[in-house]
């Protein structure tokens, strides 16, 4: 019987120590750099703990020490100042009340997004060799074979930190391929997986770009990929895992794009492992593309789907994760 292995996608919980302290150094605000990064260790520590208990093979570091998974950016490299324009998810301002019970509520965020108002400069990788460390002595601790990282892709820097230095997007993007390539080869130099957050390709469809036509879009999406190539180019595609999403907020997602539209996209990615929202109300019928386009997929891709949803506070009966597992084992 094939071993079905069990991951997710990166983020998750932080104690109130660790949002206490990456909220007062996002503020500017003096505090204690030895005890940051002691309560850094020790969070990540319990956060691989707890993945090992629940069965999780390839763990991660929780993103613990990041105040986001795109604009932990601005604080390792240098060229971002100011603050982007905000734009609400077009489904959102579909249902304006609904959007404004969102802000109301303390649902937006509420940190920086600096713009990129000079050349983006890697500001060395000391933050990441921290994180790196933390999560190798702690997959040590507890047992766990397998570990991964989070990294920006170059499209979702550019889609929440926006240029205002650079002459042209695709300029931007390149400047920001070549900023990251050290970050990507090094997560994978010290024996961990490099996953890319790309919700650039399906998210800013419906957020950044949502004046355009969707085959308009996709030409786009396409350039977001060939900088993340360009980025990878040393990176052992084997290595790698790109994860696409349409935003996992909690809202109507009525603007979101099919997986149909971007599937063509998603598999000239060079890496070996995709992973997809394929279990909450918008998407759960898309399992149909893989299907019907089985023919498409590369040999050399495996295909990583969300079967446990998260815009939910219903827990899943494990038949249904085991019939939604069974659906994409059936495909390949």
């Amino acid at each position: 019987m094939t071993d079905i292995k069990v991951t997710h996608v990166g983020s998750l919980h932080r104690t109130q120590a660790v949002v206490d302290f990456i909220f007062a150094r996002e503020r500017g605000e003096d505090y204690d750099e030895n005890a940051f990064d002691d309560c850094m260790a020790k969070a990540c520590a319990e956060t691989v703990h707890k993945q090992v208990e629940a069965g999780v093979d390839i763990v991660s570091d929780g993103e613990t020490s990041k105040i986001s998974y795109a604009t932990y950016v601005k604080d390792r490299y240098s060229g971002f100042s100011g603050d982007s324009p905000r734009n609400a998810p077009g489904d959102l301002k579909l249902f304006p009340s609904f959007l404004e019970r969102i802000a109301n509520e303390g649902g937006t965020p509420q940190y920086a997004r600096p713009m990129c108002t000079g050349e983006v400069r890697s500001k060395g990788q000391g933050e990441l060799g921290k994180d790196i460390t933390n999560l190798k002595a702690a997959m040590e601790k507890h047992g766990a074979k397998r570990g991964f990282m989070n990294a920006a892709s170059p499209g979702v820097i550019s889609l929440f930190l926006q240029n205002d230095h650079y002459p042209s997007r695709d300029a931007y993007l390149a400047a920001l391929a070549d900023a990251m390539r050290e970050e990507y080869e090094t997560i994978v130099a010290e024996g961990l997986d490099l996953q890319l957050d790309c919700p650039d390709l399906a998210l800013s469809r419906h957020m950044l770009f949502e004046d355009l036509s969707d085959d308009e879009f996709i030409k786009v999406a396409e350039s977001h990929v060939e900088a993340l190539n360009h980025a990878l180019a040393n990176v052992d595609p084997t290595k790698v895992r790109v994860h696409i999403c349409w935003g996992n907020y909690e809202g109507p997602h009525v603007c979101d794009i099919g997986m149909d539209k971007v599937f063509p996209v998603l598999m000239k990615t060079r890496a070996r492992y995709v992973l997809f929202e394929t279990s909450n109300p918008r998407h759960a019928h898309e399992w149909t593309v893989f299907q019907d386009r089985r023919d498409e997929i590369p040999d050399d891709k495996v295909l990583v789907p969300g079967v446990v949803d998260t815009t939910t506070n219903f827990v899943e009966h494990p038949e249904l994760v085991a019939q939604r597992i069974e659906r994409f084992a059936g495909i390949v």
